[in-house]
């Protein structure tokens, strides 16, 4: 029966390898799902205006930074419009 060995420089190696695969994949910068909604479908404006989560309506959503938004009303929408990056979570949201 054979013995498996590994040395140093195949470990190396291969953690090379699975590191420059990984490292050819896009992140996106905003954490969405996978239909691309952002902040699981939750209201990013109402954190600031309610101090408090409030779920997103779909008929009330908006496209930025390659990712889908949603909103509780159509203030929220319009506040969100005119200034995103004041809303925006912090590191995107990750």
């Amino acid at each position: 029966m054979k013995k498996f060995s590994f040395s140093a420089s195949g470990l190396i190696f291969s953690w090379i390898f699975i590191l420059l695969a990984c490292s050819n994949q896009q992140v996106s910068p905003i954490n969405v799902d996978a239909a691309g909604i952002a902040l699981k479908g939750y209201d990013p404006v109402a954190y600031f205006t309610l101090g408090r989560p409030l779920k997103g309506q779909k008929e009330f959503h908006h496209e930025w930074a390659n990712a889908t938004w949603l909103f509780s009303d159509s203030e929220h929408l319009q506040l969100f419009r005119q200034d995103p990056e004041k809303y925006v979570p912090q590191y995107g949201g990750y």
